[in-house]
């Protein structure tokens, strides 16, 4: 589904990534986990085209899109929640929705919508509130759900826990396996290591711009040297960081 090969990014002479390779199977969740400064945001910005690689390629189901605009990347059938989640603040909760479908034909979107507030019943209440002032975990929702309005065939996902509450995690979490369910392919990098190796099938990790290890997420959980080395926090944490 996806392949990224040899890929170089660099903020002008510093190579935030060096030469990493991954792949992501079709209904697979591929887990990227590292210590603060890794790379893994650089990486993911880098497969959605909002930064063009020094070197190296990516393919989406066997097409290159290596350096292409974001736009393009979407119609392909790549999404990303971005860190932070990067909403329109002044939009309403349905507009930032409507922004995401806007690759979908005009007669989805609507159907697209009813997904949405069925996926995230929250935001059928603010569904005229500005994203700006949404709480943290509404507005983690909504990013995600944003996402989803394009019915990607691989999802991106930045962080999607940083910041929440551990109830908000709890739900996070459980929506991560839902798409599974539903046979959703997805790359996740995330700050608490452990619950996402407990959802994934398989993990690389990223230390200083490379990939350091990678294998079965079962067989990674159990690695208290890989936490201790690669991932830089004990392996029970609850709070864990980039």
């Amino acid at each position: 589904m996806l392949e990224v090969s040899g890929i170089t990014t660099r903020y002008g002479s510093i190579s935030a990534v060096r030469r990493v390779s991954l792949h992501v199977g079709a209904n697979e969740i591929v887990g990227l986990i590292g210590p603060n400064g890794a790379g893994k945001t650089t990486l993911l910005n880098t497969v959605a085209g909002l930064l063009r690689p020094a070197e190296g390629e990516v393919r989406l189901e066997g097409r290159p899109v290596t350096g292409h605009s974001p736009d393009r990347i979407l119609k392909a059938g790549l999404s990303l929640v971005p860190e932070r989640r990067r909403l329109f603040a002044e939009m309403t909760v349905v507009e930032n929705l409507r922004v995401g479908g806007v690759t979908v034909p005009a007669d989805e979107r609507a159907e697209r919508l009813d997904e949405m507030v069925e996926l995230f019943p929250v935001l059928k209440d603010k569904w005229s509130t500005a994203a700006g002032l949404l709480s943290g975990g509404e507005a983690q929702q909504l990013a995600i759900a944003r996402a989803l309005m394009s019915n990607p065939r691989i999802l991106l996902m930045d962080e999607p826990s940083l910041g929440l509450a551990p109830v908000l995690v709890d739900f996070v979490f459980e929506l991560v396996g839902r798409l599974r369910a539903e046979g959703r392919t997805m790359l996740v990098v995330e700050q608490n290591a452990t619950r996402l190796l407990e959802v994934a099938d398989r993990a690389y990790v990223l230390r200083t711009g490379e990939i350091a290890a990678e294998g079965a997420a079962s067989d990674l959980l159990g690695r208290d040297d890989l936490f201790d080395t690669f991932v830089g926090a004990a392996r029970d944490s609850q709070s864990e960081r980039r």
